[in-house]
């Protein structure tokens, strides 16, 4: 028992972080650049710790039982927060606010949160992108309130075709039959583009690229294939276990040819490539092989309000803090752009094969991706 205690404060210790506010506060000018020249462009927002499926690149079972001690209600930041959040980082020039979990679509009411964010004005006076990423298995009765609320669109975790290997990766039994009709109900009611993640992990479901490629070409669907990654600790990654981006677009490309094409903005995380036939697209998201660091615009929140400014961070800073000691706008504000100039995270690029952790504080852990979202 006491092994699992010390994971339990491993995965959840809040990592206290005050977030300093300047003496000299100014008025935000609608774009902030961290020390490295890149601006702040996306808010991944993450509304709840707990998900029904135990995927075992991110939510193993062996950590995440029946015993596992979720964020209790009052250390979630409510829906009034995270707008007053989200309206702060839209001044700074976000543009584009992605709700992630967890699965964000067991928090409750999320439509009201939604509704509320879509309801925001920009600097610029376009409509916010505001998006969502789900393992699909609530999507089908959801998808119409999520898109009447003001929802852009989707994208949809799924990692085989193959019952038997899809369940093993969710490890709840979970059918695909299930999330393949979530998808094509929120392609129905505009939740579009929608785009399909498959994590490839070597051993596991790496058959699945040419069945998951087959089915998704000459669809509305963009399926992106993702490295298997070194986010958090919990899942017990390995660099062996890995498949290099560019040995998935060989093998699709062989049986589907496949052409490179421009990313669709500066600071994509997906390389783009489309069917040489004209048929679709896929994307890869090559973290470990391909760093793309030098134009990471992103920061992410967890659901218990600490801000993080790199995905494989070990430490976030206490935004919630602020809020709830009744900091004013331009206070948080403020603290926020300090934050931001000082940033210079760059993980990837620096990654050894080995992922040598020796730059990590010791009793220190990469946060969790079910904390802080993908």
């Amino acid at each position: 028992m006491a092994e699992k205690s010390e994971k339990i404060i491993l995965l959840h210790q809040e990592r206290k972080n005050a977030m300093a506010v300047p003496g000299l506060l100014e008025a935000p000018s609608g774009r902030v650049d961290d020390a490295l020249g890149r601006p702040l462009h996306d808010l991944r927002i993450s509304v709840t710790d707990r998900c029904n499926f135990r995927c075992v690149y991110c939510m193993p079972k062996e950590v995440f039982d029946k015993d596992y001690a979720y964020l209790p209600h009052n250390s979630l930041l409510s829906f009034e927060e995270i707008t007053r959040v989200a309206s702060i980082f839209i001044a700074h020039g976000v543009e584009k606010i992605r709700l992630t979990g967890g699965e964000p679509l067991l928090r409750k009411d999320l439509e009201r949160l939604i509704g509320m964010l879509a309801a925001l004005p920009t600097p610029s006076g376009r409509p916010l992108d505001l998006t969502l990423t789900t393992n699909g298995s609530l999507l089908a009765r959801k998808a119409r309130a999520l898109k009447d609320a003001g929802l852009n669109r989707v994208t949809v975790s799924l990692d085989a075709l193959d019952d038997a290997i899809f369940k093993r990766m969710n490890d709840v039994d979970f059918a695909v039959a299930d999330v393949l009709r979530g998808i094509d109900v929120a392609h129905e009611v505009g939740l579009g583009p929608i785009k399909v993640n498959m994590v490839v992990k070597a051993g596991m479901n790496d058959a699945q690229i040419l069945p998951m490629a087959r089915y998704f070409k000459d669809t509305p669907y963009i399926l992106r294939f993702i490295e298997y990654m070194d986010v958090g600790a919990s899942n017990g990654w390995n660099m062996a276990e890995v498949i290099p981006s560019a040995e998935v677009v060989a093998k699709i490309s062989a049986e589907m040819p496949l052409v490179a094409i421009d990313p669709n903005y500066t600071g994509e995380t997906a390389s783009r490539w489309r069917y040489a036939d004209g048929s679709g697209e896929v994307g890869m998201i090559s973290s470990v092989t391909q760093s793309f660091c030098k134009d990471c615009s992103r920061a992410r929140l967890s659901t218990e309000g600490q801000l993080y400014t790199c995905l494989f961070a070990t430490r976030g800073h206490d935004l919630r803090g602020l809020l709830r000691d009744g900091r004013s706008d331009a206070e948080i504000a403020g603290a926020v752009a300090h934050l931001w100039r000082q940033r210079a995270d760059r993980y990837s690029d620096t990654r050894t094969q080995n992922t040598n952790t020796s730059d990590i504080e010791p009793g220190l852990k990469r946060v969790e991706m079910s904390y802080i979202g993908g």
